[in-house]
């Protein structure tokens, strides 16, 4: 008989709960500032986990951290991930948007309607980039950290809608007998720290992250989403178009090191006044690196948004 998984613990501080929502149940960590001050300078700020075959709000863990007590802070597991629903669904783009404008809705219950300033990591980047299009009031500002959609292959402006899903390869891993074990060797202790090497483009990767994703890929259902992943099913055929329609303030932050750091295509969003890029000497997780460095930088973004949004 095998053994029930290990639980699995919190990823952030703060308090979690778990609310029904149009992308089913999902579950958000939160530390929300009483600082009447801060609530006047500071729009929340939601954070926004990567998507891959162990993610999780753990990802955003050091950012959480840090704004801990100066903001109010949002930290979802996606659909699929975490203490969210993990259910065996259809994993798409329009599942993520819908899972970040049902978070946006219950930030603004607490917080009234006033925009908020938000950041995704990598493929998440893609889902926020067409929340904040189809709702633009609803931010302040957007943060994509390492944001897929820019690399080498032609930028990408298929059918409003469209994925690079490949159907074959998403019935080859989820066919009986092998689906569960194809899960767990590509979830295996080795091969989590070998992706995470490839992440951080050195073998000084940080080890709470390396233990907290072998734990959540070994909870009910985790092989759901990931499979989605792997497939392309959650990737968006039209989004260099979503990217390069964004009307609010943008910062873009990534790396130079591991395999993250094709963004040839950036060159198509570089110009545009409402953009800001940065490039940090790390992987594609530059604030476990530089955490100093990417908090000044981005808290500096911040205040000249603040700054120009006060103007208008």
């Amino acid at each position: 008989m095998r053994s029930r998984p290990p639980a699995l613990p919190p990823a952030v501080s703060g308090a979690r709960h778990t609310f029904q929502s149009a992308a089913g149940p999902l579950s958000y960590y939160t530390s929300v500032s009483q600082d009447a001050a801060e609530a006047v300078h500071h729009a929340p700020l939601l954070l926004i986990h990567s998507v891959n075959a162990a993610a999780s709000a753990y990802e955003v863990r050091p950012l959480y951290e840090h704004y801990r007590g100066i903001r109010s802070l949002y930290a979802p597991d996606l659909p699929g991930f975490g203490f969210s629903d993990r259910s065996d669904r259809d994993y798409t783009p329009r599942l993520m948007t819908d899972a970040i404008h049902a978070m946006v809705a219950e930030i603004r219950r607490v917080h009234g309607p006033a925009p908020i300033d938000a950041l995704a990591v990598s493929l998440s980047c893609e889902f926020l980039a067409r929340t904040a299009n189809e709702a633009p009031g609803a931010f302040r500002s957007v943060a994509l950290i390492s944001p897929t959609g820019f690399n080498r292959a032609e930028p990408r402006y298929g059918p409003p809608g469209s994925t690079r899903g490949m159907p074959l390869l998403r019935s080859l891993f989820t066919r009986p007998p092998w689906s569960k074990g194809f899960f767990e060797l590509l979830t295996s202790r080795p091969s989590v720290r070998y992706f995470l090497q490839k992440t951080w483009g050195s073998k000084n990767i940080d080890e709470g992250l390396l233990d907290y994703d072998c734990l959540t890929t070994r909870q009910p259902g985790a092989r759901h989403a990931p499979y989605c992943f792997v497939s392309g099913f959650l990737f968006s055929g039209d989004i260099s178009r979503i990217y390069e329609s964004i009307t609010m303030p943008v910062w873009m932050a990534h790396g130079v090191r591991g395999d993250f750091v094709d963004y040839r295509h950036k060159r198509t969003v570089e110009a545009r006044p409402n953009w800001t890029i940065r490039i940090f000497q790390t992987g594609a997780l530059p604030y476990f690196e530089a955490l100093e460095e990417f908090v000044r930088e981005y808290d500096a973004f911040l205040e000249r948004a603040h700054a120009g949004r006060e103007r208008d």
